[in-house]
């Protein structure tokens, strides 16, 4: 029984101490994290969130992206757009790589961009929109080759401008 339990108690030891621990690097904000949430954030002056969030879903619908989720009472809503992603150059190393004997290349096949948008009541009937992006990359051997956040300040820019104009319309109900 003693050895059985100092057995035990030995392994236990071995298992916790292979247990990594959480880097500091991985809690720690990027020097453009701060950048990268304003460019994401724009604040409206109201306090018709519902609107909002109605104006986001319907421009979010209108670029092509389904709906994946929405709780409108945490102001978020998510959602997908599937895309072909095959590229020219890509396509022709494959053929060249396969007729000189090298196999079957795979290239990238199909794209899948997410979208998040989410609101936040702010003091003073105003409310914070941040929208984040991302995509996914799949190749022809369904293998991820790419999965990146977009963090490109002229599609925020013209995704806010837009969003601005549908909170126009919805709150003029047109």
């Amino acid at each position: 029984m003693t050895k059985k339990l100092l057995l035990v108690a030995t392994l236990s030891l071995l298992m916790t101490g292979c247990v990594a621990g959480i880097p500091k690097e991985a809690l720690q904000l990027q020097a453009e994290s701060l950048a990268n949430r304003q460019m994401q954030t724009r604040v409206y002056e109201t306090s018709e969130e519902l609107k909002i969030l109605a104006a986001g879903t319907a421009l979010l619908q209108d670029l092509g992206f389904t709906l994946a989720e929405s709780e409108t009472k945490l102001g978020v809503v998510t959602g997908i757009k599937h895309r072909d992603a095959r590229d020219a150059g890509q396509v022709t190393m494959a053929v060249f790589v396969a007729l000189f004997g090298g196999g079957a290349m795979p290239i990238d096949k199909e794209q899948t961009m997410r979208v998040s948008l989410v609101t936040r009541p702010l003091e003073g009937k105003r409310i914070a929109v941040r929208v984040t992006f991302q995509r996914t990359v799949m190749n022809t051997h369904n293998q991820i080759t790419t999965q990146e956040a977009i963090i490109t300040p002229e599609v925020y820019t013209e995704f806010f401008d837009k969003l601005s104009k549908a909170i126009f319309l919805e709150a003029h109900q047109i």
